[in-house]
């Protein structure tokens, strides 16, 4: 007589190893398709951040700049080239073009220099409405639509340069200034209330400053510094600028 291992029971029941084994492999599938779409997000998300920066605009930049940002007035082969680096809120740059600005309008008008402008911002903490960032946009703005008048135009915001502390000039004041010097495009006025180059401003700034540039008014000429001491006196700037033709 055959006795039955498992009492109680017609068959013996069937072992558990091929149901564990399909767990096992049902798991390990499911963790690689985890795997997969985690590296497909991560590489989505990249491509995405990739996008991103791709699509990040870039700042306007005005026409009739030079690469470094500055405004050249003069001719283009130039033996002497005078770099202004001047923030149109910075009170020693009005002390300076008190003293220099017509001679520099002068090297320029008898073909002796050029001269580059190089108008940076980083005094917006010296007003209470960013008049420093403003009239740098200005400067952009003008001479977007030519350098004929500019330096014209340079004279005139720095005898009405606002004291610091308080509020700056208005745009409306800035556009007057713009158009008393021979800037009555439309685009200008459009121009400095869009703030329209106030990235490209920064983004020289910036530059200037990498090049070692720490104050203003910073005056190179054929790319040495002029003294400060000698950029106060009546005849500083035109002394050095003799010195170099």
């Amino acid at each position: 007589m055959t006795v039955n291992a498992y009492p109680g029971a017609g068959t013996p029941p069937q072992r558990n190893d091929r149901k564990i084994l399909i767990q096992v492999l049902v798991a390990v599938a499911l963790v690689a398709v985890i795997a997969v779409v985690g590296v497909v997000l991560v590489l989505r998300k990249t491509a995405n951040a990739d996008d991103a920066v791709t699509r990040q605009p870039l700042p306007a930049t005005p026409q009739n700049v030079a690469a470094d940002g500055s405004v050249r007035v003069g001719a283009a082969d130039a033996k002497v080239v005078v770099r202004l680096v001047a923030d149109l809120q910075c009170p020693a740059c009005q002390t300076f073009e008190k003293y220099n600005g017509a001679v520099l309008e002068d090297v320029v008008a008898k073909g002796e220099a050029a001269v580059e402008y190089s108008i940076i911002t980083f005094l917006d903490r010296a007003s209470t409405d960013k008049y420093s960032s403003r009239a740098g946009n200005a400067s952009y703005c003008v001479a977007n639509t030519g350098t004929g008048n500019y330096q014209k135009w340079l004279t005139a915001m720095f005898e009405q340069q606002p004291h610091e502390g308080g509020a700056g000039l208005s745009d409306s004041k800035l556009i007057d200034i713009a158009e008393s010097a021979g800037y009555t495009d439309s685009s200008v006025a459009q121009c400095i209330t869009e703030r329209t180059y106030d990235g490209y401003l920064r983004q020289k700034t910036e530059e200037v400053f990498a090049t070692g540039v720490n104050s203003t008014p910073t005056v190179l000429i054929n790319g040495t510094q002029v003294p400060n001491r000698q950029l106060g006196t009546e005849n500083g700037l035109a002394a050095a600028i003799a010195a170099a033709r």
